[in-house]
């Protein structure tokens, strides 16, 4: 009898060594563990209408929140938000912390920036050893968690669950995710633009050599899969490697020294990460800022600063809408280089031409993220002018680019690859390459909100 009480004092003590651990490690199975358990209202409201997953789901938002304020951070609480919104400033992202809408680069080299919360987590090697690593959250495919941490609601990324194209986690007894895989951001970025096509009518894009300055692991997807079977939209930010080419450099917009931990763009202690807000064309309407964090291309991973993810490339489908877990988008090959009419510039030719990443693409979107059919996943359709650049308008809505296909003056860009399976209802004569670019759209604002600022765009 002794005996087996020792061995059993053995055992618990073991057991509370486990408990008291900082990030002891589950198994995908174990139950998650939560400090808080009284039900808010957003639970109340799921369990009355038989929701399981979204009840589910609601346990695991509240360890993410808990984790944040653990750090140092301030976790969104959607019944008492620290930031209220305008109509003007129609923020799709109500958890971030602040947006810096200045775009004047003379004044603000980095462009507009948003603030956002930053989760710890841990992500898997290879070699199946585990590191430490920082992200963001822009996206939920359930109503109530997105509702819950302040993020958008979309739906569709839960026909990436089977695709090949997802990544699973799971928790810790401490609320932190443990991704399948991981972000290496130690290599440095570097773009050589292409000369004039035999045409004369592309330069600069395609670039002629193209190294992304992130590299993420076979494993390694933003499409997560939590638990409760909800799909999150889970962006690396930083960890032993280095940082996200998106995360400014303090001094500037320069990408030379963007493996710097010590940026204060990355404030760990305070749970939080700032980030460049790139523009785009909506409805006719500019200031579509969104921000780019993986890609299924090295060749846009390079020109937008983002992660190369080859694993996004078996997310479904290419070209087909409103079907699979995509949206198309549409950027221009050769774009107009010179602004002359106030518009601006646009294209992958002028990004790739641009000196240190100072000019965006300002590629055309379809839709925000107020419509349900909303992903982050956007599926690249690219466009080609077929007249010189005089005559080269800026694209600002589908529509248009549909009138410009039609009548010959764009057609689809020669690199793409993969004709749309199905007719594409947003532009039936356009053609996908089979690049996917994780494109999280947070604000579009009126022109009134420009140059303006809102909460707290920089960490403290």
């Amino acid at each position: 009898m002794k005996i087996f009480k020792l061995s059993l004092l053995s055992v618990l003590a073991v057991l509370l060594f486990t408990a008291c651990s900082n990030d002891d490690i589950t198994t995908p199975d174990d139950q998650l563990i939560t400090s808080e358990t009284s039900e808010d209202k957003l639970e109340l409201e799921a369990k009355s209408k038989g929701l399981f997953q979204s009840l589910k789901a609601l346990r695991e938002a509240k360890l993410l929140l808990v984790s944040i304020r653990r750090d140092g951070g301030i976790p969104y609480n959607v019944f008492r938000p620290t930031l209220t919104f305008s109509e003007q400033q129609n923020v799709f992202l109500p958890s971030v912390l602040g947006i810096d809408y200045r775009i004047d680069r003379s004044v603000v080299p980095a462009g507009p920036t948003a603030r956002f919360p930053m989760f710890q987590g841990w992500e898997t090697l290879p070699d199946g050893s585990r590191r430490k690593g920082y992200y963001v959250i822009t996206e939920a495919s359930d109503k109530f968690m997105a509702k819950k941490l302040g993020v958008i609601f979309s739906p569709r990324m839960a026909a990436s669950i089977g695709s090949g194209g997802e990544q699973n986690a799971y928790f810790t007894r401490k609320g932190r995710l443990v991704f399948e895989g991981s972000v290496d951001f130690s290599p440095k970025r570097s773009l050589v633009a292409s000369g004039v096509s035999d045409d004369g009518l592309l330069l600069g894009f395609p670039p002629a050599q193209a190294n992304p300055g992130a590299i993420a692991s076979p494993e390694w997807s933003s499409y997560v899969v939590l638990p409760s079977g909800v799909v999150i939209n889970a962006q690396m930010v930083a960890n032993s490697t280095g940082i996200h080419d998106r995360i400014p450099n303090p001094n500037g917009n320069s990408i030379s020294d963007q493996d710097d931990l010590n940026n204060p763009n990355l404030a760990i202690d305070q749970a939080s990460v700032v980030m460049q807000l790139l523009d785009g064309w909506q409805d006719g309407k500019p200031y579509y800022f969104h921000i780019v964090t993986d890609t299924s291309d090295p060749g846009p991973a390079t020109i937008e600063l983002g992660v190369f993810a080859p694993r996004l490339a078996q997310l479904p489908t290419f070209g087909l809408f409103p079907g699979g877990s995509m949206l198309p988008f549409s950027p221009t090959a050769n774009g107009r280089t010179t602004d002359t009419d106030g518009l601006g510039v646009q294209g992958l030719n002028s990004a790739s031409l641009s000196d240190q990443q100072v000019q965006d693409p300002t590629n055309t979107f379809p839709i925000d993220p107020r419509d349900e059919r909303y992903a982050p996943m956007w599926d690249a359709h690219v466009t080609e002018f077929t007249v010189p650049e005089s005559e080269r308008p800026i694209l600002q809505s589908f529509n248009q680019i549909n009138q410009l296909l039609a009548d010959g003056t764009l057609i689809p860009f020669r690199g793409n690859a993969n004709p749309s399976p199905l007719a594409n209802s947003l532009s039936d004569l356009l053609t996908a390459t089979g690049a996917i670019i994780n494109c999280p759209v947070i604000t579009q604002p009126d022109a009134s909100v420009i140059g303006t600022q809102i909460g707290v765009p920089l960490n403290n």
